[in-house]
């Protein structure tokens, strides 16, 4: 991390996370923020669910909740960017403050509640995107909707034109009952809407799923048959999670749910576990406590195909993006695999 990053980290830390949140996005509008340009080499390039990705490191869903910093993300050595999560309508999400620093534990608990512009202000920027990023869409319900499974085929519907792919987000804790889609029938009926939705467009996209790491054994197991019965193109394991197990945080009791560190071992075995049950026929992207090169690497011998991040760069910057992606470069020709695909599940028995 350079030495302007760490200025500006130190002092966004000094201001409310929200309110900082929001400088992070106007300083990377305004061209305050180093950009190291695309990051690529023959191991990192890989292909997922038809995309081909210069790097598998991408950005989770929930920094660019409204797809305001496309152009300067693009060029910050993401191999993919997943903005949203977006509504058919816009809303305010849940009152501040919503987004609490876990300093101690390298993580966040947030509950904003699906909070965004959206989707005809989301889909006017992402018109204007830039073509040579691969950029996705995490679709999401209105929480006073009374039809919330037909709210994620609006915004796709309303979206497609401009993303490569988009994500049935089902896995927030912060929209009351939206977890309950989860179970085998309502998830079966809500993603067959969507496929449906994707199978008319013009130019079909791939759909992916996200999930909870608050599972059982047999959730995740209805969810790998689902997500192989209706033809979802990949699965993102895993959202936040309500757990507090072993935080030392003061703020370890605000309600929400916790990202960062401490998810990285409980959203692993989830993937690991999901990865087992696919045998391969699925991708896998995983998330949940990346911060480091070695850990997106573990992720990705677990099964993950690709993986994303987000609450590291609260305390780690923008510039973790290239430094995983290039750390990853590393380990993969420290191992001897030729390919990111090479690599995927050769470790998945140490998580199960």
């Amino acid at each position: 991390m350079k030495m302007i990053e760490k200025l500006g980290l130190a002092a966004l830390h000094r201001l409310d996370p929200e309110t900082a949140h929001g400088l992070s996005i106007r300083a990377l509008q305004a061209g305050l923020v180093p950009l190291p340009g695309p990051v690529t080499s023959p191991r990192l390039r890989t292909r997922v669910a038809g995309l081909d990705l210069p790097n598998p490191v991408g950005l989770a869903a929930g920094f660019d909740k409204n797809a305001e910093a496309l152009a300067p993300l693009s060029r910050a050595g993401f191999g993919f960017i997943e903005v949203g999560a977006a509504t058919p309508r816009p809303q305010p999400g849940n009152p501040r403050p919503r987004l609490f620093r876990l300093t101690e534990d390298r993580a966040a608990i947030n509950r904003f509640g699906f909070n965004n512009q959206g989707m005809e202000a989301i889909a006017a920027r992402l018109a204007e995107r830039p073509r040579d990023a691969v950029i996705g869409l995490n679709l999401g319900a209105n929480k006073d909707s009374t039809d919330r499974p037909g709210d994620f085929a609006r915004v796709l519907a309303h979206c497609a034109a401009h993303l490569d792919f988009a994500t049935v987000n089902v896995s927030s804790p912060n929209t009351e009952k939206l977890r309950d889609l989860q179970g085998r029938a309502a998830l079966t009926a809500l993603l067959s809407g969507v496929i449906e939705t994707r199978d008319a467009l013009a130019r079909p996209i791939p759909v992916f799923l996200k999930i909870a790491p608050d599972l059982s054994e047999d959730e995740i197991a209805d969810i790998a048959a689902v997500a192989r019965d209706t033809g979802v193109d990949a699965v993102i394991a895993t959202n936040t999670t309500l757990s507090r197990e072993g935080l030392k945080s003061p703020h370890k009791g605000e309600a929400g749910g916790l990202s960062g560190a401490p998810l990285f071992d409980k959203s692993t075995r989830v993937l690991a576990r999901l990865s087992a049950l696919t045998e391969g026929e699925i991708p896998l992207i995983g998330v949940g406590g990346i911060g480091n090169a070695e850990q997106a690497y573990a992720k990705i011998r677990a099964g993950a195909s690709a993986v994303q991040f987000y609450t590291a760069m609260v305390y780690g910057g923008l510039a973790l993006a290239s430094e995983i992606a290039q750390g990853l470069d590393a380990l993969l020709a420290r191992d001897g695999f030729a390919s990111v695909a090479e690599a995927v599940g050769t470790g998945r028995k140490d998580w199960l």
